[in-house]
């Protein structure tokens, strides 16, 4: 029998309507917490990449510049989970706009220095792993503050839209920088992220405190991250996205140190123009995958695990295949599919938990999806630098590909599922089935 404090709450199922999304975006509260994700996610990973591009421009290694990805990303792994104890017993809204303000300082500091030439290479990582803590300090107190805006019956709806927003800034970012880069160079890119950064912090401090539902904070002595750990590997619903998440953070989502690696002379040799190429056209299909994710029916693990190896593939088509043009289709595919497996196993994962954890849990996911690439930015950038851009991506797509066979065999076996195809009816030549029995032994 589940304990009443961690399980999970009730959600209408189906397709959301239009008068839903209407009354949510008629929420004061909730239209300031997307202007201030959509600005911040914009911001994080427009300083992302112009920070790679400055040590790339600083040390000329590829390898250096996946350790500065991980500086930015690592700090989750130490205080990732943390974090999430945090924000389940202080007021989330004054951890978000403490460690946003501690970014906007830090990251102002660096461009100001970028722009002048006064960059050095151990300020770019003293900066970065600054504010790697902020973030993930920050991450579990801006997603669990979800649950004091909507109801529950409104909350799938209200993940997924977040969820959309994060990944289409986090792809229109890199975008944003790569132009700015080539016109102006990485200091200033970084200052504009200092700007749009601003945009969401007072976004995010106008929140009406009045108008958050109160979360019971759980009782002294109930356990911390270990609680959060048996939680969710005891529901399938939020251990298996966080494992797909794994192989696509630790190796699919990579993609400025892929990107950098395409663009640059052991690459296509395009430039910081051929690397705003690339990111635009990953937005571009960001932007598709946050429609049709827009238009998804329910939520099944089975597309969690499909959508994974689809991304996986989509990173193989397009760094495997020697010709520009799949190069430059599979970028846009990977885009689709990000997006589509992100705001499914976000919105899974928190749907299947309980507002009394949901910090916590949110940590441990986004200690995965952080912590994941910080690993991966090591990993996949000496990849680069020793064995070449086409290997790097054979590696970053092929994990995430296999992952997801080895996850959905283990679920179609536990779930007597099978693949049916019918060559007649193209808008649905593949489906899931269940098994047919055996026929009994005479």
């Amino acid at each position: 029998m589940s304990d009443p404090i961690t399980a999970p709450i009730a959600v209408q199922p189906g397709r959301p309507s239009w008068r839903e999304l209407f009354a949510l975006f008629g929420l004061r509260n909730y239209r300031a917490v997307v202007i201030a994700l959509f600005a911040s996610s914009i911001a994080f990973w427009m300083s992302r990449v112009a920070i790679d591009w400055l040590m790339l421009e600083l040390t000329g290694n590829l390898a250096l510049v996946g350790l500065a990805v991980t500086l930015q990303f690592g700090p989750t792994l130490v205080f990732g989970a943390l974090a999430g104890v945090v924000a389940d017993r202080f007021a989330r809204r004054t951890i978000v706009v403490i460690t946003q303000t501690v970014w906007v300082l830090s990251m102002g500091a660096l461009a100001v220095l970028a722009i002048l030439g006064m960059a050095q290479v151990w300020l770019v990582f003293v900066v970065a792993l600054v504010a790697g803590i902020a973030g993930a300090i920050e991450s579990p107190a801006r997603g669990a503050i979800l649950g004091q805006i909507v109801d529950p019956t409104r909350l799938r709806t209200a993940v997924s839209i977040n969820a959309g927003v994060f990944h289409i800034g986090g792809l229109i970012g890199p975008a944003v920088s790569g132009i700015l880069i080539g016109f102006v160079g990485s200091g200033w890119s970084i200052a504009a992220a200092v700007v749009v950064t601003l945009v969401g912090l007072v976004a995010f401090a106008t929140l009406r405190v009045r108008e958050l539902a109160p979360v019971v904070p759980p009782p002294k002595g109930s356990g911390g991250v270990a609680v959060a750990v048996r939680y969710a590997s005891r529901k399938p619903t939020i251990k298996w996205p966080i494992v797909l998440l794994f192989f696509i953070a630790t190796f699919g989502m990579t993609l400025p140190v892929l990107f950098t690696a395409a663009a640059g002379p052991t690459g296509f040799d395009t430039g910081s123009a051929g690397y705003g190429l690339y990111t635009s056209l990953a937005a571009v299909g960001a932007v598709v995958g946050a429609v049709l994710s827009a238009m998804r029916k329910s939520l099944r693990l089975r597309a969690i695990a499909f959508l994974t190896g689809a991304y996986g593939a989509a990173i193989l088509l397009a760094g495997v295949v020697p010709a520009y043009g799949v190069f430059l289709a599979g970028v846009t595919a990977l885009g689709v599919f990000r997006i589509l497996f992100a705001t499914g196993a976000d919105a899974m994962v928190q749907l299947s938990s309980n507002p009394s954890i949901r910090g916590r849990i949110i940590a441990l996911y986004t200690v995965v999806l952080m912590g994941g690439q910080a690993a991966g930015g090591i990993i996949v950038g000496w990849i680069a630098e020793e064995l070449g851009m086409h290997v790097a991506f054979a590696v970053a797509g092929g994990m995430p590909l296999l992952a997801a066979i080895v996850v959905a065999s283990i679920l179609a076996r536990r779930h007597q599922l099978t693949l049916k195809v019918n060559l007649r009816d193209f808008r649905r030549v593949i489906r899931i089935v269940k098994r047919k029995p055996a026929p009994p032994q005479t």
